[in-house]
């Protein structure tokens, strides 16, 4: 009780002072499915950049994307690199378009080769992040999940992981996390599941319009069957298994996230229920989660 009470203390200064309006967001997202439908990608098939080197993983902060960039990366032909900002400043480039549309409205106006360009310009510009000669590397920005339109028409042959995560576990790790930066729907209960639920209508959305680009990785099931979470997304990836993405925790990579110490170590069950401590004091974000909460 006395942790959740500093907990709620904390949260409700840095909430203060995020002003964040979740409202903006989903007013977005909302345009974005609108304009996204399964005709709008296909009067643009063929769009974009071919290089298939790019393997993006989106999703949520504190849902175990850290833990699939590590597994990832500890494989001979893949090169981790960090949050790379590349997307999102494309997308405000784009927001501020000559012609007065805004994003995501502004998605359908670039050409083929305006999207082949926008896909050549980033292999070209994240290329300093890379020190290897690898011939994939990791893009582990989780809040790209809004982009992934995009992401498809500039990079058609990227791959794209989505790391989910149980909802109220999600939930709870991101309000106990002080973030460096970013992250305004993390300081509060209904902001969080509010988020959550934004972000799981929208992948939703990608996966009627564009069945199969995504693959959804349960962080539960990733610490339930390790190996066989591995298997399946390197053969999504289309690269033969390695004993060393088992043993990620031996990688001596740079990480930069909150979870690089939980990396270090073997799989474990850890944090996975750690929110059930708190269950007492979350009434509040199973209410918000709604649907979405376990058991309902």
């Amino acid at each position: 009780a006395e942790s959740f009470r500093f907990y709620a203390m904390g949260n409700a200064l840095k909430k203060e002072e995020c002003r964040h309006q979740p409202e903006v967001l989903e007013h977005t997202i909302e345009k974005q499915i609108e304009l996204c439908t399964p005709e709008f990608f296909e009067q643009r098939r063929g769009y974009g950049c071919d290089d298939p080197s790019p393997i993006f993983i989106v999703g949520l902060p504190r849902a175990g994307s850290t833990l699939l960039e590590q597994i990832l990366a500890s494989h001979s032909q893949i090169e981790g690199t960090m949050e790379l900002a590349d997307i999102p400043r494309l997308v405000s480039a784009l927001d501020l378009h000559a012609g007065g549309a805004r994003y995501p409205g502004v998605l359908a106006l670039p050409s083929a080769d305006d999207y082949r360009g926008f896909g050549e310009a980033y292999i070209r510009d994240t290329r300093h992040y890379r020190v290897g000669n690898r011939p994939f590397f990791i893009d582990k920005m989780p809040n790209n999940f809004r982009h992934v339109s995009l992401i498809h028409l500039m990079l058609p042959n990227a791959k794209i992981i989505d790391a989910r995560r149980e909802p109220m576990a999600c939930c709870f790790s991101n309000f106990k996390q002080l973030f460096a930066s970013g992250q305004p729907s993390t300081y509060s209960l209904d902001d969080s599941a509010r988020y959550y639920r934004t972000y799981v209508r929208t992948m939703a959305h990608w996966d009627r319009v564009l069945p199969g680009r995504v693959l959804r990785v349960q962080h539960e099931d990733v610490i339930a069957d390790l190996e066989g979470s591995v298997r399946r997304i390197l053969d999504f990836c289309g690269l033969p298994f390695e004993r060393g993405c088992v043993e990620f925790h031996k990688n001596e990579r740079r990480v930069h996230t909150a979870s690089s110490e939980q990396v270090r170590r073997p799989i474990n069950r850890e944090g996975v229920d750690q929110w059930r401590n708190f269950e007492p004091w979350l009434g509040e974000l199973r209410a918000a989660l709604g649907p979405l909460a376990p058991g309902k």
